[in-house]
């Protein structure tokens, strides 16, 4: 799905050291957002030892080499070939499902999305279990929804080549170009297939919306965590009427800035652990800030489309008892990678371990249960929620 402290870094930054990188659902036509620390971030995090967290044993399993995914760059480029094809061929044989590998113009492109802006069609989808590449969301007002596609409708191909099987990722390349060019997008829409040219534009996207309820509720909804997102949350909770309940809508946030997730978090808590994360062994925790509010009736929102770093503050809010959780399951993302350019200038992102939540819970293929569940009616289960705790009419 990128910052207060936290940038992400391009190819030719790699080169000062690792970053460590959370890899979230890619939005077609936005790009992926990824969550990222700088080298000295990360150096900066306390290992969990030292703040007195039990160690979890780190799960290792289901991820590439990094060396034998550059050894076969390197070969695959010394024998004229393509770096990238033969990187992802590694990582899609490690059992790395997370795992992927960006071209240099890629991988610059995905770190300016983390401003909120990018040039795309409008576009968010989602891969199935048969690998079928669905539209989960139109952002309204873009070249997608003008042409009148919609949530539901099954991507087929791009520009004439097939998009079942790829990665989100790739897809989000072949939707990539320049504002204004034209890209031809294959569809299927209730079994009859349909075509639709659109153009390019430069898109925005606004991270964070609120607005007030009749009974003085406040709904913050986070669509991601994006540069700037996490003090947009802190601000909307200290304008809230004294008092008053919070909504905290995270549904369809893919996730983003581990930064600005855990900024997020702030709001809310005085201090203390939002998350550990292991890499290679090394366990480390992110804090939130001193001064949240602790008080004021809380609850989250979430679906299934709630992933990754809108998964970690969902995590530290529940295990911390300071929201109740209204939805449905999560996602399930919680996989810490980390990019490793190659020889011929891509950037290969690999799995190096987890994220867990306060409880030590790894949330990755599980996702959260939330306390109470609810489908369509999920805002009204939360007003109810918020009434049995003082707040509301």
């Amino acid at each position: 799905m990128p910052g207060l402290g936290g940038v992400c870094l391009r190819p030719r930054d790699l080169r000062r050291g690792a970053v460590l990188t959370l890899l979230f659902l890619a939005s077609v036509g936005a790009g992926a957002c990824s969550g990222c620390w700088s080298p000295r971030e990360a150096e900066e995090a306390r290992p969990l030892a030292l703040a007195g967290i039990p160690v979890p044993a780190p799960r290792e399993s289901g991820t590439a080499d990094r060396e034998a995914v550059a050894r076969a760059a390197a070969e695959a480029v010394a024998e004229g070939k393509s770096g990238k094809k033969a990187a992802q061929e590694v990582v899609s044989r490690s059992g790395d499902r997370w795992g992927t590998v960006y071209d240099q113009g890629e991988y610059a492109a995905f770190a300016e999305d983390l401003d909120g802006r990018w040039t795309g069609v409008g576009l968010w989808t989602g891969r199935r279990h048969d690998g079928l590449i669905e539209v989960d969301r139109v952002q309204p007002d873009s070249p997608a929804a003008r042409a009148g596609l919609r949530a539901g409708d099954r991507l087929l191909s791009v520009d004439g080549q097939s998009v079942t099987g790829l990665a989100v990722a790739d897809v989000v390349a072949l939707l990539r170009g320049d504002a204004g060019t034209p890209v031809v997008l294959g569809l299927s829409r209730g079994g009859a297939d349909l075509t639709e040219t659109v153009h390019r534009e430069r898109l925005h996207a606004e991270p964070v919306t609120v607005r007030r309820l009749a009974d003085g509720i406040t709904v913050i909804k986070v669509a991601s965590f994006t540069r700037g997102s996490g003090e947009r949350v802190r601000e909307a909770v200290r304008a809230a009427p004294a008092g008053a309940g919070v909504m905290l809508d995270l549904r369809g946030n893919p996730g983003g800035l581990v930064t600005e997730a855990v900024t997020a978090a702030s709001a809310f808590l005085d201090g203390g652990l939002v998350a550990t994360y292991d890499v290679r062994g090394s366990e480390r925790a992110l804090y939130a800030a001193p001064g949240g509010d602790t008080v004021r009736p809380l609850v989250a929102l979430v679906d299934g489309g709630t992933m990754s770093a809108a998964e970690l503050v969902t995590g530290a809010l529940q295990d911390r008892g300071r929201a109740v959780t209204v939805g449905t399951r999560t996602f399930g993302k919680g996989a810490v990678q980390m990019p490793t350019e190659l020889p011929d200038g891509s950037v290969a992102e690999l799995t190096v371990g987890t994220y867990r939540t306060p409880a030590g819970r790894s949330l990755d293929g599980g996702g959260i249960t939330p306390d109470l569940a609810a489908g369509d009616g999920a805002e009204e289960r939360a007003r109810t929620v918020l009434g049995g705790l003082g707040v509301g009419p």
